[in-house]
């Protein structure tokens, strides 16, 4: 049974259909730090502020991690999208258009691209969709696309 959705098992999803996810999410100072340290990231512009603000000109702050937008971002599709994933089966055309700092609030859409049955599994199937991380003024941040092996609703 879905947790947060009724609508969101296998049979649910239309190659087309389009979703403006309904949450936000404010990144913090944390989320940076907590991604950049965990995957021992070495760039010194995603943790010193002093250094952040003398490289590219300048920076007004220090920049969040590439991982760290994709995973806020992919996190804010997941209730509509992949409540009932089984597992990720891939992300692909990753990419970073806009730097994010602390204090951004990040919004996402999703559009579904896929929707074909799991071979191996019965009671899954596979939904691939492009989805689009924007701030607060519209300018899209991240892009990409993921591939879920979603359960089906009789499952």
């Amino acid at each position: 049974m879905a947790r947060t959705g009724a609508n969101n098992y296998f049979e649910d999803f239309a190659v087309g259909d389009t979703y403006e996810h309904v949450r936000a999410r404010t990144v913090t100072n944390f989320d940076n730090y907590a991604v950049t340290h965990m995957s021992m990231n070495t760039a010194q512009s995603h943790f010193n502020l002093a250094r952040a603000k003398d490289v590219l000109g300048g920076l007004p702050e220090r920049i969040v991690a590439g991982p760290c937008t994709i995973g806020i971002v992919v996190g804010l599709t997941s209730q509509d999208m992949s409540e009932n994933a089984f597992m990720d089966v891939g992300l692909t055309g990753l990419r970073l258009l806009t730097p994010v700092f602390q204090g951004d609030t990040l919004y996402a859409k999703s559009e579904v691209l896929e929707v074909r049955d799991d071979p191996q599994r019965p009671d899954a199937g596979i939904v691939r969709y492009r989805f689009t991380g924007s701030n607060k003024h519209g300018k899209v941040v991240a892009e990409g696309e993921r591939t879920v092996r979603l359960k089906r609703r009789s499952a």
